[in-house]
Formats: structure tokens, C-alpha cells, sequence
């Protein structure tokens, strides 16, 4: 066998222990009963750790090794060398981190994440403390393994937006900041919507047949789509022909699983469209949050929450949810771009949402910065709630506790939400540069020749380019959040009639 033909076959074991891993994780958060979650963790330490083993074994580090030589790398296609050399990046980084700590590493995480559901549902922040506490600690010693020349929430920051910095977010954030506080103040000052027209009840089924529609009009081929249920909604990829979502579904609450449903389809649709000859490789997925997100974001509130997205498929919308019949459009309009003050982050509205990721990086870098210790979290994310919102969260459930992303250590991924929506802005200049109005697209019903603008430019790509490269070779500009500002200034002047 040739030194590719080695390393392809000890790849392949390594992408069948991570699939098992993946499909365990998919179960315990959907499906799963209660009491077999603990056993199912159990199985997902052991496939994590054997596939942690097979990664950083000698013998597959040597494989990489040796297909980075000159000799052997001028044989490899492009494809196939973008690989390797992120592969071998990768790998030294890994192999700095112990098996046995690793073992460790895997419990800990999976304890608090089997704990934070019902810690949130019973608002039992002391039931959730010592596991996030014992997270915490494991992700310090984690990064003092994996890159320890470099400060640690820069580490973290960077496993989920390579190239990024606290640097250039205490700007970009900063720049935003500056701008939004005083167009929120003006907003909160305005009229707003009669939010009492939308608190009827919707019956789960009819609102998972709508979900599905939305998911389908926007472009996901259904064949290739996967959708549950879970206390917090995310997305998963298995490949380029498996990707999945789940929501949950409020009874009384019928906007909420709307867009939960068009952000998870936006992060699978960037998964989706992605060029198969990617296929099995690091590029053939996306492992820059911020640029995830921004896709997400890009669906769910660029094109979501623009009232031409709603206008050619209001008719249908209504058949298939009757309680909208006696709701217009317009009043439809405004209640999802209805600002307000709220406490859980994932129902907030697009303008308010920028403060929530804000206070949770503010909060991380207290907690690995300044050293913030467990027992003031609670109250350091009550202060800044009232410092941005002006509202303190009655309850854990929906202060600290309302988010599963500390569950699982991932620390570092929040900043990562508003950097997508910062691209957004970006991107948007640039599709009306070469399209014309979104508007005059959406009103058109013609939202899939959006989505394959998306997919020529970005979604093909994978992670073959960081955010920052993408956004050099499409937008041609520096990260600025100006554009997003300016997107929030014309839209709500109108919406609100500032």
C-alpha cells in the first residue's frame, strides 16, 4: 500500500467512530429516555476516546507526517493537501493532550451536559454549579495541554473562529455597541405591536408541517434532511447527504419554533451545499462557528424577518396554520421584528440579540480573564442584563442556566453568533451589489436564487477558507460592523417610523 493508501484506510476507521459518536449524541438529545442517558454518555466517552487514540497514535501521526514531505505531498491533489496540512496542524496540537486526561476531559463534559436539562427545568442553578464548575476547570487544563505558550480564551475563541482574537471582538463588538445602545433606546421609546394578537394556541403537529415547509421553500433538498425534537435547538451533519435539526416546540408560542426551524435549516443548508469533493476530508465540513452562523443568521433574520420572504407564501402559511387567519401580514411583520426586552437569547429579536452575546462574552472573559469564580456568575449575569435591557431575570432558568453551550465546554463559541451577524451585513451589501434588492428577490418568491448566490460563494467552499478569507475574497473589505448598523438603521427607522 502507498502511504495515502494507509492513511485513507486508518481515516476511514477514525470517520466510523466519530459517526457512532455522532449518531449517541444525536439520541441523547432527542430521544433518548431519561434513565438510558447515563449508559448512552458511557458509550459516548468510549467511541470519543478510542477515536481520540486512533488520531493521535503514532502510527497515523507518522502517516501525516510523511504525506507533508516534499516527496509525498507533490503526489497529493489540492484537495487532498489543503488536508494534510491541516491535518498535521492539527495533530500536534492534539497529541500534546494525554489519553487518560482525555477519558477525563470526555466524562466531565458529558456529566454536565445530562445535567443542565433538568437543572434548567427544575431552575436549580446549585444542581448545575459543580459540574459546570468542574467543566470549567477542564477546559483550562485542556488548553494548558493543547496550546499552552497562548493565553486561554484566546484558545477557545480560536477553536471555533480560526483567526479570530479578542482583539479585533473587543473592536468589531465595541463599534456596534457604540451605535446600537442608542438606536435600542429609540425603538423601546416607540409604539410598539400588539403582541397580545399572537398568544393563541398551535397544535405541535401543525406547526412541525410548517417548519418543514419553510425548511423545503428556502432549499433543503428533504431527502437529505433529518428533523426532531430537543430542549435546545440545534443541527448536526453527518455529511453532505445527512444533515438534521431539531426545535422544540411552544404550544403557546408559535414564533419562536418559526425561526428556531429557519436558523437550524440555514446552518444545515451551508452543510448541505458544500462540494463533494470535500467529502471526508477537513474541508468537507464547517469548523468556523462565525461563519456558520452567519448563515443561520443570514435565513433566519436577513430573509426572515424581511416582510417580502412572507409575501408569496402567506397563503400557504395560513392553510397550514388556521390560527394565522385572522392575523395579517403586516401584523404578522411586526411581531417578528417586534424589539423588546427580553431574557432568553434564543427568542430575542435581531437588535436586542447583539447585547445577549455580548454580555456572554463579556461573562467568559471574566471567567478566564479576571477569574471570575462560579459562585458570582449568577449575579455578574443578572448586573449585566439590567446594564444592557434594564430587566432582571426573575429566575436561573432564565438568567445563567437558559443556554446548553458551558454545559458541553463550549466556551469560546457565543462570541462567534454576533461575528455572523456582523458578516451578515457585509454579505448583504454585497449580494444587492451583484443582485439588486433582496427585497424585489423575496417579493418574487425567488429566495432559492439567494440561497445558490450563498451556496456559489460561500456554502461550496466548506472550510477551505477561515471567515476572515471569505470575507476578503467576497466582500473585498475589512470586518466592520458599519454595515450591519446600517442595516439596523433603515430597517427599524421603517418598521418603527423613528
Amino acid at each position: 500500500m502507498t502511504t495515502l493508501e494507509q492513511y485513507l484506510a486508518k481515516r476511514e476507521k477514525i470517520k466510523y467512530y466519530e459517526h457512532a459518536f455522532s449518531l449517541l449524541y444525536w439520541d441523547m438529545s432527542t430521544k433518548a429516555p431519561k434513565k438510558g442517558k447515563p449508559a448512552i454518555g458511557d458509550a459516548i466517552t468510549y467511541f470519543s476516546t478510542e477515536m481520540f487514540k486512533e488520531q493521535t497514535s503514532d502510527e497515523y501521526y507518522e502517516l501525516v507526517k510523511k504525506l507533508n514531505t516534499p516527496e509525498e505531498f507533490e503526489k497529493l491533489d489540492d484537495v487532498m493537501k489543503f488536508h494534510v496540512r491541516k491535518e498535521l496542524r492539527n495533530l500536534e496540537k492534539d497529541r500534546r493532550v494525554p489519553a487518560d486526561f482525555f477519558e477525563e476531559f470526555t466524562r466531565i463534559k458529558n456529566e454536565s451536559n445530562v445535567c443542565w436539562p433538568e437543572a434548567k427545568q427544575n431552575n436549580d442553578w446549585n444542581m448545575f454549579k459543580k459540574p459546570l464548575e468542574n467543566t470549567i476547570e477542564a477546559m483550562k487544563k485542556y488548553v494548558s495541554y493543547y496550546e499552552p505558550e497562548k493565553q486561554t480564551y484566546d484558545v477557545l475563541i480560536d477553536m471555533f473562529e480560526e483567526g479570530m482574537t479578542q482583539e479585533i471582538i473587543d473592536r468589531v463588538f465595541g463599534e456596534l455597541k457604540e451605535g446600537l445602545l442608542p438606536l435600542l433606546d429609540k425603538i423601546l421609546k416607540a409604539e410598539q405591536p400588539d403582541h397580545e394578537k399572537f398568544t393563541f394556541t398551535v397544535p405541535k403537529h401543525e406547526q412541525e408541517k410548517l417548519c418543514s415547509f419553510l425548511a423545503e421553500y428556502i432549499g433543503m433538498d428533504m431527502d437529505c434532511f433529518c428533523e426532531s425534537e430537543s430542549e435546545h435547538p440545534f443541527s448536526m451533519s453527518f455529511s453532505n447527504k445527512d444533515v438534521r435539526v431539531t426545535n422544540h416546540f411552544h404550544e403557546n408560542e408559535i414564533i419562536s419554533p418559526i425561526f428556531s426551524q429557519i436558523h437550524e435549516t440555514g446552518h444545515s443548508l451551508f452543510e448541505l451545499n458544500i462540494d463533494s469533493k470535500y467529502d471526508d476530508t477537513i474541508g468537507g465540513t464547517v469548523n468556523y462557528m462565525g461563519l456558520h452562523e452567519s448563515q443561520s443568521r443570514f435565513f433566519e433574520n436577513i430573509l426572515g424577518r424581511n416582510i417580502n420572504f412572507w409575501k408569496p407564501i402567506w397563503p400557504k402559511v395560513v392553510e397550514i396554520v388556521p390560527e394565522f387567519k385572522n392575523v395579517s401580514l403586516e401584523e404578522f411583520y411586526r411581531e417578528i421584528n417586534h424589539v423588546s426586552q427580553s431574557f432568553i437569547r434564543t427568542e430575542a429579536d435581531e437588535v436586542t440579540y447583539c447585547l445577549h452575546v455580548i454580555l456572554r462574552y463579556e461573562i467568559e472573559r471574566a471567567i478566564f480573564i479576571e477569574g471570575a469564580s462560579i459562585d458570582e456568575l449568577p449575579a455578574l449575569w443578572n448586573k449585566k442584563m439590567e446594564e444592557y435591557l434594564h430587566i432582571t431575570p426573575p429566575t436561573d432558568a432564565l438568567g445563567i442556566l437558559q443556554d446548553m453551550h458551558w454545559s458541553d465546554g463550549s466556551f469560546g463559541y457565543f462570541p462567534s453568533y454576533l461575528l455572523g451577524s456582523i458578516y451578515d451585513g457585509m454579505i448583504l451589501e454585497k449580494i444587492e451589489e451583484e443582485m439588486g434588492s433582496i427585497d424585489e428577490i423575496l417579493a418574487k418568491g425567488e429566495v432559492k436564487s439567494i440561497t445558490n448566490w450563498l451556496k456559489e460563494n460561500i456554502h461550496q467552499y466548506g472550510s477551505t477558507r477561515t471567515s476572515l478569507e471569505m470575507l476578503e475574497a467576497v466582500c473585498k473589505k475589512p470586518l466592520s460592523a458599519k454595515p450591519l448598523l446600517n442595516y439596523f438603521e433603515k430597517k427599524y427607522t421603517k418598521v418603527y417610523d423613528l
